[in-house]
């Protein structure tokens, strides 16, 4: 990236320098036959397309690998509820069977009582003094579409975004 990111930097001053120079000497070009003339004689469209080549070879490097982490998070999943399942069988086994105990030359099980944990019935019924209030967050949507119905509100108003690119690859 360092080196695309000072290749293009230097193409994008070497043809702003060939527009002034261009405009200097002719000063009467129309703005399309100088675009026409610099696309000519610059490296500067070939240094975009050659950023914009190597953006899409990141973006299938980054689909492959969110491809295969989603595999890897389905797959630690399917471990996880397997992994469950063993131990709550095993729980079950013992405490149906009266085992405090198993013993084996490789490892040893023992039951143990459990500990206190909350259920909440009905929360609607828990006193106020339990809750913990929750900060107001910003409805940045709501907001923007007021403000785009023309809605005048303190604190917010709408700019316009940077430029984008649209990429189309044949």
């Amino acid at each position: 990236m360092q080196g695309s990111s000072e290749l293009l930097r230097s193409e994008v001053s070497h043809y702003l320098i060939l527009a002034d120079t261009l405009k200097e000497r002719y000063g009467e070009l129309d703005d399309e036959t100088l675009k026409d003339t610099l696309e000519g004689i610059s490296d500067l469209p070939e240094a975009v397309a050659a950023v914009i080549r190597s953006s899409l070879d990141d973006e299938a490097y980054i689909l492959g690998l969110k491809s295969r982490l989603d595999d890897l998070q389905a797959r630690l999943a399917r471990l996880r509820e397997r992994y469950e399942k063993k131990r709550a069988l095993a729980r079950w086994a013992m405490v149906e069977a009266d085992l405090d105990k198993v013993m084996a030359a490789d490892l040893s099980v023992s039951l143990r009582k459990g500990g206190e944990k909350l259920e909440v019935i009905d929360e609607a019924r828990v006193p106020e003094a339990f809750f913990v209030p929750q900060p107001a967050k910003l409805d940045r949507k709501v907001l923007t579409e007021a403000l785009k119905r023309g809605e005048m509100v303190n604190g917010a108003f709408l700019v316009v975004a940077e430029p984008t690119i649209s990429v189309r690859v044949r």
